[in-house]
């Protein structure tokens, strides 16, 4: 199974690139993020001709996340249970055996004020809800836009990033939490290129000098992990006319 993640930042603006990029990479399960469509706008029939089937979570302008795979979804939630959230952010369903959970991680601004209490709120309640899921779905997929870059080894200056958003000790002690609860990260289950990320500024020439953060993540329960046999970023999008400031994640795994 090809599973995939990927923030368009726009899915009005980027929904051709999106398709393109299905066509040929063929994932069966994706998830995406700031697809800023309200659902009524949501570009069901157009995956449906790709084939796909859509579950979508949005809202008009901000946030708002999708769930596709080619055998449809069941068991389906939207946002985190119990939490009181008028934030479009996580889709959740169950397609062929395997939880997956698509979410789009709170930005948080900058220590310090509401927007992020707001993120460690969030966190505290994503880790709570995902333990719960854990524990009814062994075999369970966590993916999507963390904004969170774990270690040094995942932004392009550790240094000027130090205590920043995306880096501080906070965001970096509730990814490891996440990991705790027997998740592994995709990705660095293989050898992978040094500078490897997953976003690039808009701005200063970010994409062309190579000067990103690994933000977006696949996590994968451990009833999966000896499953993983691939995890790779893909950048050749970021080099599209009117790119996403993201690069999609792919992953694959054997299920038997």
């Amino acid at each position: 199974m090809k599973l995939a993640t990927w923030n368009v930042n726009s899915l009005a603006v980027r929904l051709p690139q999106l398709l393109d990029w299905m066509a040929l990479h063929q994932p069966d399960v994706m998830v995406l993020q700031e697809t800023k469509l309200t659902d009524d706008k949501f570009p069901a029939a157009e995956l449906a001709a790709a084939g796909y089937q859509s579950q979508c979570h949005g809202q008009r302008t901000y946030n708002g996340v999708a769930l596709l795979s080619r055998v449809g979804a069941t068991d389906l939630q939207r946002n985190i249970p119990e939490f009181g959230d008028e934030q479009a952010r996580v889709i959740a369903g169950t397609v062929g055996g395997l939880r997956v959970i698509g979410a789009y991680f709170p930005n948080g601004q900058a220590p310090g004020t509401e927007k992020f209490e707001y993120k460690m709120q969030w966190l505290r309640a994503l880790r709570d809800w995902l333990e719960a899921e854990m524990a009814r779905h062994p075999r369970l997929v966590l993916m999507g836009d963390f904004n969170i870059a774990p270690e040094d080894r995942d932004v392009f200056d550790p240094v000027l990033w130090a205590g920043q958003i995306h880096c501080t000790p906070e965001e970096r002690a509730h990814f490891q939490r996440l990991i705790g609860l027997g998740m592994h990260d995709a990705f660095r289950l293989f050898e992978q290129p040094p500078k490897s990320w997953s976003w690039w500024d808009y701005r200063n020439l970010a994409f062309r000098k190579n000067q990103g953060l690994r933000i977006d993540h696949i996590l994968v329960s451990d009833a999966l992990k000896a499953s993983v046999k691939a995890c790779s970023i893909d950048k050749l999008p970021r080099k599209n006319e009117r790119p996403s400031d993201h690069a999609p994640v792919l992953a694959e795994i054997d299920l038997g």
